[in-house]
């Protein structure tokens, strides 16, 4: 008889709570800067089922952080600051999600203290990444939560007629924007979304690693449903969007210090509340290469 997750992880020291019904899970007795092979083993099994994982009281070096990301997969390399230099010196992995400043009164990370829209991390790559981890080092009193919601559970939710369309379209996600609602560098602003740049994904793919359906939607803002008119697509992913982010299939992450977050971005989808900018939020920020382009439900 095989072992049941929950006891395969009390069998390595470790504890499993779901965060919400139907995303998230909290994992205790982790130490991920000396996880064994069983436990990480664990741990990549209740990440493939709750699509985003807590671990608490984490206290990581940059060493640490680097060298676990390392164990989920290929790291990016985090792009320059807008001063131009590495967020931290000789560990090109790592991203500041801050609004923090230097001397001369520039960005030393990104996103500031802003809300950040629902989204999937890069989905207007050809191959967007796999997954994304935020270390939390130092948090406001109130604000800057983090979101995420399930989209197995949205494509769960769909109603069968919808499902069945779904699973027949790609949606075009747009690079102009970041989910701060900023224009990206090099980025050209239309009014028509079939005029942006971006890549067409299957709007409900097959997750590699268990085979579940889920709807990928990236953005909503000028997204495009391939060969539907505008008034058309734009009727449609409303529609689908309001399946998408159902309170049911949310969860709403309070931080904490040395507080690790991981998420899937092939399965779900996450966004941030704005925060007072006289309080200091410093996240490390680690992404997961994508291990190839998002593959639809139906053809995978």
């Amino acid at each position: 008889m095989t072992a049941s997750l929950d006891d395969r992880a009390a069998s390595c020291g470790l504890s499993l709570s779901p965060l919400a019904a139907n995303v998230g899970c909290r994992i205790d007795g982790i130490d991920l800067a000396a996880a064994t092979d069983e436990q990480f083993s664990v741990l990549m099994a209740a990440f493939g089922k709750y699509g985003g994982l807590l671990m608490r009281e984490q206290e990581l070096a940059v060493e640490d952080l680097v060298g676990f990301s390392g164990r989920l997969g290929t790291l990016d390399h985090a792009p320059l600051t807008q001063v131009g230099r590495t967020a931290i010196e000789g560990f090109p992995e790592i991203y500041l999600i801050t609004n923090l400043m230097d001397r001369e009164g520039k960005p030393m990370g990104a996103l500031g203290n802003g809300e950040a829209v629902w989204h999937t991390d890069m989905s207007y790559l050809p191959s967007p990444p796999d997954a994304s981890m935020l270390y939390a080092r130092e948090v406001p009193p109130t604000g800057g939560n983090t979101f995420l919601c399930s989209m197995m559970a949205a494509y769960d939710a769909l109603p069968e007629d919808l499902k069945a369309l779904a699973g027949r379209l790609r949606i075009k996600h747009d690079a102009t924007y970041n989910s701060g609602g900023y224009v990206r560098q090099g980025m050209v602003e239309h009014s028509d979304p079939r005029k942006t740049t971006g890549t067409f994904h299957p709007a409900v793919i097959r997750h590699p690693e268990t085979g579940r359906p889920a709807l990928y939607l990236g953005r909503r803002r000028q997204s495009y449903v391939e060969g539907y008119d505008l008034d058309e697509s734009e009727a449609l992913l409303d529609k689908l969007w309001g399946y998408a982010t159902l309170p049911e299939n949310t969860y709403e992450h309070v931080w904490q210090v040395n507080d690790v977050l991981l998420w899937d971005n092939r399965i779900t989808m996450h966004r941030r509340d704005s925060f007072d900018p006289a309080h200091t939020r410093l996240m490390w920020r680690t992404q997961i290469q994508g291990s190839g382009a998002p593959k639809a439900y139906a053809q995978a």
